[in-house]
Parts: structure tokens; C-alpha cells; sequence
């Protein structure tokens, strides 16, 4: 066999271009990683200072607009301008008690005017007001900054023991403090699409790749209907950080686990199992009862309403009635029910229909006194029982030879249907009298009300725990017979 003709190995579909869907998923989490990084990091920049804090600073001047707050940032270079002067002059000295002054004045600006308002950060002024009320002793966070910043405090309390406080405890709130610019729709900057655009391009790329393929390989399959044939890849190609909608990107989460679980990185079978479980479970008794209780009401209308009466006493000919096959199937069913009696249930039943049949023909017999006389002549015994016994069977047999004849002849079977007509229409006439119909009527609803009452609504409050249970009981059987 050459090269040519050699055929080719069968590939199993889930595992062609297996490598491609583990590279776009992969590159579909590190969009998600990032995605996420960026929604959260206004929230959690606070943390994320303290964890990186050079690279969450690059990222807000980069991306986000952010530079730090000038009324905060000049507080903060007063305090190290007053260490440099009291490492050199001391505390007492002219230069350093007019930087005091200029951080007491500068204390009451910032509570005044709340530098922190800007970036929604009022509450870690209020912190800072708190600390150094705590501090001082003092309900006034302005008198607790004066004092602070007074001569006389940093003397009698040490001044190398308050500037540590100041700075290990205080500073680092101030620095959390920023400012961010406003872009020309009236937002906050945000330049994140500069990066996300590098990740749409080569989704948006595949998308319409897959979407043309599709719709050349079916030919009902329009370009639109092969584009939501996987609808949420849409969740990829969608820029959020432009529309002011930071929450769709986390959406991206739903079109990643898709991809993971596809290209067999991760296996997302069981969480899938678990969750349709649990919704199922959930849900089931309170659809079933809403389903039942409208089936219910529904037979209620129709029969108060008059049209199931209607429909069971017309006769055909008065009635409005859309046939679509040209057989009445009423008649058909009758007689396939008759012939499957009679040729196929009434054979099997016969041993017990004889034997019903011999007991009560024994029991009304017995009920003679010439009877019991004649069984207890002797040498006769058992023998009236004989008889009856095959009296019984002889009456049996004749009388299913005749029906099952009667419905083998053409003339029998249409005598049959006749009997069976003249019944239903004698039953529809007779209801109709002495005012049976309202009284029926009545019964039936007052019935299926009563049936609402007592067990459809008695679902909801004892049987969710019970098929939570039975749920977990047949998924545990189902797992250990595979």
C-alpha cells in the first residue's frame, strides 16, 4: 500500500483543533484576569497598594487617570519638611513652629473642604478624624489636629513617638487619597480598551470565521443565525470600559468557563449536573402546583361555562367539530377495545370468571331447601357441586362462542355498535332530566375545588425537603450502577 493510497486516520470531532480551543481559552482567561483587575481596582485599590504598590500606581496613571490629590500630597511634604527642620533646628526653633502653624491651618482646610470627596473616599477621612481623636482625647477633630500639631504636645508626649504614630498610622491613609481626570463624555478616564482591544480583534476574528464556516456548511443558516449560533462569544467582542458598564465585562465569565470546560482544560460536567439538580428541585414543586392548580381552574370554566355538557350530550350533527383524518375515532377505539376484550383479556379472565360464577350459582342454590335436601341424600355428596360446576362452565363458553361470533360477523359487529350507540345516546337524554346536568355541574367543581384545597397546595410546604432528599438518594444509586 503506497503513501497515497493509505487511508487516513479517523480523528474524533471533540479532539480536531483540540490545541486551538486550549490557545483562545486560554487567552479568554488571561482577558477575564485582567478584566477583573481593572472593574475591581477602583474598589480595591486601597489593597492593592498595600500589596504591589509601584504597579497599582503605574496602572492608575497609565489607565485610569488617577494622580495623586495636590491638597493631600502638599500635607504630606509639610510633615517631612518638618522633620528635616526639627532634625536640624529642633523642635522649638522659629522655622519648625511655623510649620506647625502651617499644618494646623492646613488640618482645618482639609476637614472643611474634604480633598476626599473627589475620589469617594469620605470615609477614610473620617478614619484619620477618628484616629486622631482617639489620639488627643478629644471629641473635636479640629482641636485634636491643633493640639497635634502644636509645640507643646510633641514636647510633653515625645515628639519621635507622635511623628511615628503620624506616619505609620496617619500617612498611609492620606496617600490612598487621588485625584482622576474626566474624559470628554463626561466620565472618569478610563483607557482599559486600549488593552481589551488587543483580545476582541482576534475573538471578533474567530466569530465571524466560525459564523461564515456555519453558514456555508448549512445552507438554511443564515450569517445572523450562525453569529448567535454561539451567542455568548458575543460577551468577548462587546468594549465595556467606553460605555460606562464595567459589570458586562465580568459577564465575559460565562463564554470562558464555556471554552475551559470545551477544549478539556477543566471539567465542568458535575458543576453543571449539581446546579440543573438543585434549580430542578427548587422549582419543581412550585411549577407543578401552579400547572396543576391551572388545569384545574381551566375544567372549572369549561364545565361552569357549559361546554363540557355540551360537548358530551350533542350528537353529531348539531355540533361544530373539525375533523382532520375523515374516521370517527370514538368508533374505531370502541371496537378495537371490544375485540381486544373479547379475543385477548376474556380468555385469560375465564378460570376466574367460572369460578365466580359457580360460587354464586352455589351460594343462591344453597339458599333452597330441596337443595340442601338432595345433597344430603346418601352416596350423592359432592355431586350438585359437579353439576353446577359444569353448568357454570357450559354458560360460560356458550356465552363467549356467541359474543366473539357476534363480533366476527358483519351483521353482529354492526348490531354491537348499535347497542353501544343507543346506550350513549339513551345515557345522554336520560341525564338531561329532572335537572341532573346543574346538579352535576355543581358537584364536579365543588370537587375539584376541594381537591385545590386539601393536596395541590399542600406541595409547597411539605414536599420540596422530600424530593431534595429522593433527588440526591437516585443521582448516589445512578452513580454506583455506572
Amino acid at each position: 500500500m503506497t503513501a497515497l493510497s493509505r487511508p487516513r486516520k479517523y480523528i474524533p470531532r471533540r479532539t480536531r483543533g483540540l490545541w486551538f480551543r486550549r490557545l483562545m481559552a486560554i487567552i479568554a482567561l488571561i482577558n477575564l484576569i485582567l478584566v477583573t483587575f481593572d472593574v475591581s481596582y477602583i474598589r480595591f485599590r486601597d489593597l492593592y497598594l498595600k500589596v504591589a504598590p509601584e504597579f497599582t500606581i503605574w496602572y492608575g496613571e497609565t489607565f485610569k487617570g488617577i494622580e495623586p490629590d495636590r491638597t493631600t500630597t502638599h500635607y504630606l511634604e509639610t510633615v517631612v519638611l518638618l522633620e528635616e527642620q526639627v532634625s536640624q533646628t529642633g523642635l522649638d526653633s522659629i522655622q519648625a513652629r511655623s510649620i506647625l502653624s502651617q499644618l494646623q491651618q492646613q488640618s482645618i482646610s482639609i476637614i472643611d473642604e474634604n480633598p476626599f470627596q473627589i475620589a469617594n473616599k469620605s470615609g477614610t477621612l473620617e478614619l484619620i478624624k477618628n484616629k486622631m481623636r482617639d489620639r488627643i482625647g478629644t471629641d473635636s477633630a479640629k482641636n485634636a489636629f491643633l493640639d497635634f500639631w502644636s509645640e507643646p504636645y510633641l514636647r510633653e508626649n515625645g515628639w519621635s513617638q507622635e511623628i511615628e504614630f503620624f506616619n505609620k498610622d496617619i500617612q498611609p491613609l492620606f496617600e490612598t487619597n487621588y485625584f482622576r481626570g474626566i474624559a470628554i463624555d463626561g466620565g472618569p478616564i478610563d483607557l482599559f480598551w486600549t488593552i481589551d482591544v488587543w483580545f476582541i480583534l482576534p475573538f471578533a476574528i474567530e466569530l465571524l470565521g466560525r459564523s461564515f464556516y456555519l453558514s456555508r456548511l448549512y445552507k438554511n443558516l443564515s450569517l445572523l443565525d450562525a453569529l448567535l449560533w454561539r451567542w455568548y462569544d458575543l460577551l468577548l467582542i462587546i468594549p465595556f470600559s467606553g460605555i460606562r458598564l464595567p459589570l458586562l465585562g465580568l459577564l465575559r465569565i460565562i463564554p470562558v468557563a464555556i471554552r475551559l470546560n470545551q477544549s478539556q482544560l477543566i471539567d465542568l460536567e458535575p458543576l453543571q449536573n449539581r446546579v440543573n439538580r438543585f434549580f430542578i428541585s427548587q422549582v419543581a414543586v412550585e411549577l407543578t402546583e401552579v400547572v396543576v392548580l391551572r388545569i384545574i381552574d381551566q375544567v372549572q370554566n369549561l364545565i361552569q361555562e357549559g361546554n363540557v355538557t355540551q360537548w358530551l350530550l350533542s350528537t353529531g350533527s348539531g355540533r361544530r367539530y373539525i375533523d382532520i383524518n375523515g374516521v370517527n375515532e370514538m368508533q374505531v377505539l370502541s371496537q378495537r377495545l371490544t375485540n381486544l376484550l373479547v379475543n385477548d383479556v376474556v380468555p385469560q379472565l375465564k378460570p376466574e370468571i367460572d369460578a365466580l360464577l359457580q360460587h354464586s350459582v352455589v351460594q343462591v342454590l344453597d339458599q333452597s331447601p330441596g337443595y340442601k335436601g338432595f345433597r344430603q341424600i346418601p352416596g350423592i355428596g359432592g355431586l350438585p357441586d359437579q353439576i353446577a360446576h359444569q353448568i357454570v362452565a357450559q354458560v360460560s363458553e356458550n356465552a363467549y362462542d356467541v359474543v366473539r361470533a357476534a363480533l366476527q360477523d358483519e351483521k353482529g359487529a354492526e348490531l354491537t355498535q348499535n347497542l353501544l350507540t343507543k346506550l350513549m345516546n339513551t345515557t345522554r337524554t336520560e341525564v338531561q332530566k329532572n335537572g341532573m346536568i346543574d346538579e352535576l355541574e355543581g358537584l364536579t367543581t365543588a370537587l375539584l375545588e376541594e381537591v385545590k384545597l386539601n393536596y395541590v397546595r399542600r406541595l409547597a410546604a411539605e414536599d420540596i425537603d422530600r424530593l431534595i432528599e429522593q433527588r440526591y438518594q437516585i443521582y448516589n444509586v445512578t452513580q454506583e450502577s455506572q
